[in-house]
């Protein structure tokens, strides 16, 4: 049986990228050893599903189908920068937005109900919606310093309104030891 490594994710639109582009390029100028996120992998996760069968495909498509049922495009815009585990040991950087965000939880609701009913593994942690911008090794620190010149760059962005128009299960394929995404399927927003 072939499997397949899925994930549900809004996909930023080509007009926003530009933005994401500034801010990972701010980052690299401040912290060298950032590993960038490629700009075509750009996305707001919603469910990592992980590998299963392929057959899983069209049980996935009618969950994010009623996931989204009688939601209205939304939009959301970056608003600060942050990090996992924290902001001051990250190994990955990321902006979290702000907005519609009462939209973004309730599709996230929505699809772990769903899962739940297939007895998938549901990721329990608290979600925080957030766009990945770079990885760091070494265990690099972030200073009180360094912080302040992050935020003050996020603030001072004029970040315009990212359109949330539908969302879309993805497959991540590994390819030359990163992972390429392709879309499985998309769901529009009414």
């Amino acid at each position: 049986m072939e499997k397949i490594r899925f994930f549900v994710a809004l996909e930023i639109p080509e007009e926003n990228k530009p933005q994401f582009l500034a801010i990972q390029e701010q980052l690299k100028s401040l912290i060298p050893s950032e590993h960038l996120v490629v700009e075509d992998q750009l996305h707001l996760t919603l469910a990592f599903i992980g590998e299963q069968e392929a057959t899983l495909q069209d049980s996935l498509v009618q969950i994010l189908q009623k996931a989204t049922a009688n939601i209205p495009q939304f939009s959301v815009t970056p608003g600060y920068l942050d990090g996992f585990p924290n902001i001051h040991h990250p190994e990955v950087l990321w902006v979290g937005v702000k907005g519609d965000i009462d939209k973004v939880l309730l599709i996230r609701e929505r699809i772990k109900d769903g899962l739940g009913n297939l007895q998938l593994a549901v990721d329990e942690r608290r979600f925080i919606p957030h766009i990945t911008v770079g990885k760091i090794k070494n265990g690099f620190l972030v200073s009180q310093e360094l912080e302040a010149k992050l935020q003050e760059f996020m603030e001072q962005g004029n970040f315009t309104p990212i359109n949330i128009t539908s969302i879309k299960l993805f497959a991540s394929v590994p390819e030359g030891g990163l992972h390429k995404h392709n879309t499985l399927a998309e769901i529009k927003l009414i």
